[in-house]
């Protein structure tokens, strides 16, 4: 017999383990979600995805419902929404979320809004502005105007590492990001921190140790889960602005993996790097893939080449450069022989460079001296 379920009039069908958010998003109905992570763990913790199935007492949560037979669903009536606005107002009322409010239910959004730039140390709003999913479905549901000023900031912010900011004041104990970390990357660095009611107070690392000093290995997977702005790369911080940055697709060259990656250049700078959600990595990313592009902008970059003479380097066309190599080499060759020459290569070029020059040693040098620098 077929399985059938009726989300919103449609019959819909349904394999047997699939959750009422599953059979959505299949069959294109959005149904909103903060904590859900695709091909992790469903928690329902968010408690924004909850949808309203006839002959239950209380609105369930879609991403942990599974489809039962002619259960009837719908996404949007106004008991749904009015649980999700609510939800929404107590997650932007539980920190330094100062983006889509608009008022503070009669309290001073001015000194709000200073005391949130002093925990910055920046005069911008949130890093996460414009790419938020919490803006996002404030937005949607329309609550602005009546949050009261976030609670007092009970963590303080973690700049200690060189890769990473955690803002907790803007955490809302999604757990996104350790799912990220445990079921994704499968690291487990990171982890919930409960009180004795089993209420989530904090994603701790370790013991409730700075990353830097942890099992982390700064892969960044927890960033890009996270759907607000309490984690996010610190050279990217007030930086990568969706609508001054843009996004260039390409391929990660460190190693062969062939990892999809985007580029956010902003004014002819890459300002970050984030997954692409496509093969081989959907979305994955390494610490090098994902941090370690900041020789493309340095200014100790090489821009042209240099022959050095009498102790000092002078500058040189590609010609004479190229020229001058070719004769030295040869000249080497010949006196000593094809093993007396070594070649070192690149993480930071491409796979087709690394290429050009592994064939360029063994088939013009004639040796096998040939390395690559696979580190960050």
């Amino acid at each position: 017999m077929k399985n059938i379920i009726v989300i919103n009039g449609h019959e819909l069908s349904f394999k047997d383990g699939e959750t009422i958010l599953d059979v959505a998003s299949r069959n294109g109905i959005d149904i909103p979600t903060l904590c859900h992570l695709r091909d992790t763990t469903p928690t329902g913790t968010c408690r924004v995805c909850v949808v309203e199935v006839h002959g239950a007492d209380d609105l369930v949560t879609a991403c942990t419902e599974e489809a039962t037979h002619n259960m009837v669903v719908r996404t949007e009536s106004a008991k749904v929404v009015a649980s999700r606005r609510e939800t929404i107002r107590e997650m932007l009322a539980s920190g330094n979320h100062n983006c889509a409010m608009s008022g503070t239910a009669g309290k001073d959004w001015t000194g709000f809004q200073m005391a949130v730039q002093a925990d910055d140390n920046a005069e911008a709003l949130c890093p996460a502005w414009g790419d938020c999913r919490l803006q996002d479905l404030a937005y949607r549901y329309q609550v602005t105007g009546d949050v009261p000023a976030g609670d007092d900031v009970s963590y303080p912010m973690e700049m200690a590492n060189p890769f990473i900011i955690r803002d907790f004041s803007r955490c809302i104990r999604c757990g996104r990001c350790v799912k990220a970390c445990n079921e994704v990357q499968v690291n487990k660095a990171i982890d919930y921190m409960r009180d004795d009611s089993d209420r989530i107070l904090k994603i701790v690392a370790g013991d409730d140790k700075p990353l830097k000093d942890s099992e982390c290995v700064f892969c960044g997977e927890c960033v890009q889960a996270c759907p607000v702005g309490a984690l996010v790369e610190k050279d990217a911080r007030f930086e990568d602005r969706a609508w001054d940055t843009k996004k260039v697709r390409t391929t990660c060259s460190y190693c062969g993996v062939g990892c999809q990656i985007y580029l956010h250049v902003k004014n002819g700078k890459v300002v970050k790097v984030s997954g692409v959600d496509a093969p081989p990595n959907h979305g994955s990313l390494c610490v090098k893939g994902r941090f370690g592009f900041d020789f493309i902008g340095s200014s100790e970059r090489l821009t042209t080449p240099l022959i050095k003479e009498n102790g000092a380097f002078r500058q040189a066309s590609w010609e004479e450069a190229i020229d001058l190599v070719a004769k030295r080499l040869s000249a080497i060759k010949d006196a000593h022989g094809p093993d007396s020459i070594g070649v070192f290569t690149s993480a930071r070029v491409t796979n087709e460079d690394n290429y050009a020059v592994h064939k360029f040693t063994r088939g013009a040098l004639k040796t096998n001296n040939i390395d690559h620098c696979a580190r960050l």
